[in-house]
């Protein structure tokens, strides 16, 4: 039965870098990489990059913006590491590809599609590392696709914090076990 890491934290917070050094440790030097992103401009081009720079021999990349438990399962199968990054990307991906108006298609939906992530890193044989990004900390954004973002990123989080076995919440490049901190109350 597979294992779920969470590692979360705000924009370059080290939270990518955290969990690369984290899966290919708990691979014995290779994993899986589940990459959520799609390229449409030259700025996330240059992020692609800036990630991929830090990867070398050691990774193998499984391309998934949409369905992406298949992937999981597959990767499952080979390795016993997989990192997801990222999972609010993946949501962007659901968001831009439906109707922003109806909001409970949009939160069934995003349940479902977590769960779906959820069930398939718990079927696999591998710990599956999960990247998020916490975008609630700010004030409400002024616009409807802004809202709905972080309402739904905080939602995915909380599911999958739920099912973790660690949540790590990166900080200045600092990785701290917060799930072991909610033990002690």
């Amino acid at each position: 039965m597979g294992k779920i890491i969470l590692v979360t934290g705000g924009a370059r917070s080290g939270k990518s870098s955290f969990a690369e050094k984290l899966a290919l440790k708990i691979g014995g030097g290779k994993a899986a990489y589940i990459a959520t992103a799609q390229i449409f401009d030259d700025e996330m081009n240059f992020r692609v990059k800036l990630h991929q720079s830090r990867r070398g021999e050691n990774w193998t990349t499984f391309e998934a913006p949409f369905a992406a438990e298949e992937k999981i399962l597959e990767a499952g199968k080979i390795f016993d590491a997989i990192l997801f990054d990222c999972v609010t990307i993946y949501i962007s991906n659901f968001l831009c590809s439906t109707n922003l108006d109806d909001e409970k298609f949009l939160y069934d939906n995003l349940r479902g599609l977590i769960q779906k992530l959820i069930d398939a890193a718990k079927k696999s044989d591998a710990v599956t590392i999960f990247v998020s990004n916490e975008v609630g900390g700010g004030i409400v954004p002024e616009n409807k696709l802004a809202r709905r973002f972080r309402d739904l990123a905080g939602l995915a989080n909380q599911m999958l914090a739920a099912q973790s076995e660690k949540v790590f919440l990166t900080v200045a490049g600092i990785a701290i076990d917060i799930k072991k901190l909610e033990e002690k109350f």
